[in-house]
């Protein structure tokens, strides 16, 4: 069904007194449901009393002491590159199952090296490091799901 068509039906809905409409055709439905609107406006009669309640201040000195907050630890994570997924699907470490992984922890890679394969779709797609370092960190099992988005390794660049 054309969406022109399903707009139409859209306004039918919204300006009649129908609740809900439903049509189908050639192997396809479209379902319009109209929420009942809610008064929220009291009537006249009604009276609404509104009561705001603020927390209670006691006079401040002139000088006020700031508690010392404790220094920002700095992570050592900082400086490390992530390689995140592109897609959602599975990750795996290796090509095939007997075979060594593209990367290991501690090693040395190259800007464009394949690091990892990750599965969508029954299609293998191959994912590059994007920068020349080191694998500082590998966050992910082989043989499990990931997120787009999520950060497969962390890279200390060279």
């Amino acid at each position: 069904m054309r969406v022109s068509k399903i707009r139409k039906l859209i306004k039918l809905v919204e300006e009649s007194n129908i609740g809900e409409l439903e049509v189908g055709g050639w192997g396809q439905k479209v379902r319009i449901t109209k929420k009942p609107k809610q008064e929220n406006n009291p009537s006249p009669d009604q009276s609404v009393t509104s009561i705001t309640v603020e927390p209670k201040s006691e006079p401040t000195p002139k000088t006020q002491t700031v508690p010392p907050q404790p220094p920002k630890v700095v992570e050592e994570t900082d400086h490390l590159v992530p390689i995140k997924s592109p897609m959602v699907g599975t990750f795996y470490r290796a090509p095939t199952p007997d075979a060594k992984p593209y990367v290991e922890l501690n090693q040395q890679i190259a800007a464009g090296q394949v690091v990892c394969i990750i599965e969508a779709m029954k299609l293998m797609n191959e994912i590059e490091c994007e920068v020349a370092g080191r694998v500082a960190k590998i966050l992910v099992e082989n043989a499990k799901p990931v997120e787009f988005g999520q950060t497969l390794f962390l890279i200390e660049p060279a």
